[in-house]
């Protein structure tokens, strides 16, 4: 999956330093719900034990060819939130130097494309931290609509105190 910039592709172990670099900034994971690597070592760990499936992409920079996030869907079974059984979530992060350029929306559309396209869900959900609605705008400009609902997520890292504002996707293609 790519657009000009972009392509979504699988997580490799020669990613590690790249997004050691990335998930090491203090500003990035905790936003997402998770703890800032501390070391390559761990963010190879990562790629071999979290990000290595069927439903988990790096975000890759064409020009350099490197990692600079994550995009991915969950189904019922490991979703952060309420969904139906033929429903998807999808959540995504992106290194720092990279907020504000489009490059989330541009790779939440490739991940709609494929989820509405190859993988037929009914609903796609999305949420995020009250604290940062950038993503909420990012899902916005994709076609999701705030559904008013908030959900504790304590499989995330801040889920137990922090709640997440839940998306559904409405007006997919705007």
């Amino acid at each position: 999956m790519q657009t000009d910039r972009i392509l979504l592709r699988r997580w490799m172990e020669s990613d590690a330093e790249s997004l050691f670099k990335y998930a090491s900034d203090p500003d990035v994971g905790p936003r997402a719900g998770w703890p800032v690597h501390q070391s390559v070592e761990e963010s190879l760990e990562v790629i071999r034990n979290i990000f290595s499936n069927d439903t988990t992409w790096a975000i890759v920079l064409k020009e350099t060819n490197e990692a600079i996030g994550c995009m991915g869907y969950f189904t019922q079974a490991t979703s952060n939130i309420p969904i139906g059984e033929n429903d998807c979530e999808i959540g995504y992060w992106v290194g720092k130097p990279y907020w504000n350029k489009g490059i989330c929306t541009e790779a939440l559309r490739l991940m709609l494309d494929y989820c509405i396209n190859e993988k037929h869900y009914e609903n796609i959900w999305s949420d995020h931290f009250i604290g940062n609605p950038a993503s909420g705008r990012v899902m916005e400009k994709c076609g999701f609509k705030d559904t008013g609902k908030l959900n504790r997520c304590s499989n995330l890292l801040g889920g137990d105190k922090d709640m997440v504002r839940i998306y559904k996707l409405m007006d997919y293609g705007t």
